[in-house]
């Protein structure tokens, strides 16, 4: 066997070699130094390495405190298990499923056409376009979802007008063709009539149309093929961007919701659904804009006047604007479906702002918060989600047909109308919104226990005594500004989640930054809140995150293209993110004192007293 036959074979293997030398490397670790704090840095370092290899699916990766904390002596089982579905959880389950009934019923489709067949057609508005739709969505669906959904769009009404260009410089060649033809008995083009050779190519008129619409192709699909590209990139950076405006946006919102809960548990919910809205939502217009204008440059030029192109109206754009009109019409009217979905939806995002404002007393703490947090966004979320296998999904009578309903569940009904005709003895209830058989196959349940597990690694470092260590070794931290460690942080955790799940980034991250923030005596928001959305400014690579992933499988973006938009715009999120911190992010939540309760829950926690 060659050299290379063994690094193939190395290659092939590799997750086996990791999953099984990697234990045994930092052995020593626990062996050495028999104490708490080392057994369980073993531990985190094991998972560590497990996640950014992903040698094992992340969520059983996730499950292996359950296994080495009762064993090390770290945790009792119970503690460890209990870890796994706390409120957080909750909050992430009924976010789900609201985002599960507005995929099944094609909502979130008719908003992002309808808002498109607003902003029109024209290369500058339509990314523009693209991009608000796109983050919008992502602000409650899933980001993979809504890149799946919005990129087909782009790519059709781009190549629309693509096609409705061609045809246009097709006709026009043929105009001139026939203009040359008839102007060429006077044009007699020189002959050498020494040699008898026929005249040059160049002086044929022929050869010259065909050249010039050989160029004009040749511009045109440079043309096309650049603006594919920037609307690709758009699309799936704004989903990222859009991912990072909602407490349920996206996973690492919520495990810092988590983190927060679990480390500091006399914190005054500081962090829920409007607090976090409140400072991420400015931020994420911010970086939106800021992206968009990046992209103009990039792949539109600085020529405003041609991409916007007020005032002015072709052919093309009536074509390109047809085809999205054709695709809103596809969807028919709104049935009783969707718009039983549209208001529990409604319904349940003015729950969640209204439950604790921060600025007024909430209709949570008049109602049922006076002795303590007994409702949280949790509860609301799996309130809401619970009508949706509650309510049916049409409403028969006698004199009522069910013409309305969505096309999409045309056939399904076509299908049950025929069974009811075959036996029509038997009366079938109407199905309600949703039933578990989708949701078992749409809700991703290995989130669930990577939630739990950081939950887990969080709860270990308290009862181990490594979160203090760390706390301590990280004190020299002291004597540098805190914008500085904010911003340095947040370049180390940009470049991280770059190769690592942003879930797992944060997973590992926001323990230490809590620790880091209690002793040197900075408010653990100032350094946990913009890591955690600089965990979802993953724009550099196509693995960085599912929405790249899939704009760079449509097969127009190479990896230097992504690398090249995404660096720059990874700078401008990260200064975003600082600016939004140390501005209205500092008034909102006190960022300029220590507050008490991270003070008195570290003493407790690390001392042990009630």
């Amino acid at each position: 066997m060659d050299f290379r036959s063994v690094l193939r074979w190395l290659w092939v293997h590799r997750n086996y070699l990791i999953i099984f030398i990697t234990p045994i490397l930092i052995l020593p670790l626990p062996l050495v130094i028999p104490t708490p704090e080392a057994k369980c840095a073993y531990a985190i370092i094991l998972m560590a390495l497990y996640w950014c290899t992903e040698c094992m699916p992340l969520a059983v990766t996730a499950l292996l405190p359950v296994v080495l904390f009762p064993m090390m002596g770290i945790m009792e089982s119970g503690q460890v298990c209990v870890q796994y579905l706390k409120d957080t959880n909750m909050l992430f389950i009924g976010g789900l499923l609201v985002a599960i009934a507005v995929e099944q019923w094609n909502l979130h489709k008719r908003i992002a056409l309808r808002v498109l067949l607003i902003v029109g057609v024209r290369p500058a508005l339509l990314m523009l376009g693209f991009m608000m739709v796109t983050a919008f969505l992502s602000m409650w669906i899933s980001n993979t979802a809504t890149t799946a959904m919005m990129l087909p769009i782009s790519q059709a009404v781009l190549e629309q007008l693509s096609a409705t260009e061609a045809d246009a410089d097709e006709k026009e060649g043929q105009d001139n063709q026939a203009f040359e033809l008839a102007e060429l008995p006077n044009a007699k083009p020189p002959l050498d009539n020494s040699t008898g050779n026929k005249p040059n190519n160049n002086s044929d008129p022929e050869a010259g149309i065909s050249s010039v619409s050989e160029r004009r192709r040749i511009a045109r699909e440079a043309k096309y093929l650049h603006l594919f590209k920037g609307m690709s990139l758009s699309v799936c950076y704004s989903a990222s961007i859009g991912g990072t405006a909602t407490l349920t946006g996206t996973t690492p919102n919520l495990i810092l919701k988590g983190q927060m809960d679990d480390i500091f548990p006399r914190n005054p919910d500081v962090i829920n659904f409007a607090s976090w809205f409140g400072f991420a939502f400015p931020n994420m217009v911010m970086m939106l804009i800021l992206a968009w204008v990046w992209l103009q440059c990039l792949y539109m030029g600085l020529n405003f006047k041609k991409s916007f192109g007020c005032g002015q109206s072709n052919e093309g754009d009536k074509e390109a604007y047809n085809v999205m009109k054709k695709e809103y019409k596809k969807l028919g009217r709104m049935c009783f479906a969707e718009i039983a979905v549209l208001i529990i939806f409604v319904l349940l995002v003015i729950l969640w702002f209204t439950r604790e404002p921060g600025f007024m007393p909430g209709w949570a703490s008049e109602l049922f918060n006076k002795n303590g947090q007994y409702v949280t966004d949790g509860t609301v979320a799996i309130l809401m989600s619970t009508l949706f296998f509650i309510i049916p999904s049409r409403v028969e009578c006698s004199c009522q047909s069910t013409d309305g309903c969505c096309d999409d569940h045309e056939e399904e009904q076509q299908d049950e109308d025929k069974q009811e005709k075959r036996a029509p003895k038997k009366l079938m209830a109407p199905p309600t919104l949703l039933n578990w058989k989708v949701v078992h196959e749409r809700m991703p349940w290995n989130i669930v226990l990577l939630l739990g597990g950081g939950f887990a690694l969080a709860s270990g470092s308290e009862e181990s005594g490594l979160s203090e260590w760390l706390g301590e070794s990280l004190a020299p931290l002291q004597s540098i500004p805190p914008f500085a460690i904010s911003l340095i942080l947040c370049l180390l955790v940009g470049m991280f989640t770059e190769c690592s799940s942003n879930t797992a980034t944060t997973t590992l991250f926001l323990p230490i930054l809590a620790s880091m923030a209690t002793t040197i005596h900075l408010h653990p928001l100032y350094v946990m809140l913009p890591c955690t959305i600089s965990a979802s400014l993953a724009f550099m690579l196509p693995v960085a995150t599912p929405p790249n992933a899939i704009a760079f499988s449509y097969g127009n973006l190479k990896v230097l293209d992504m690398a090249k938009a995404g660096f720059m715009l990874n700078l401008i999120g990260i200064l975003c993110i600082n600016l939004g911190i140390n501005t209205w992010g500092s008034a909102m939540f006190q960022l300029d004192t220590f507050p008490t309760w991270a003070n008195s829950t570290w003493v407790n926690s690390t001392h042990g007293t009630p």
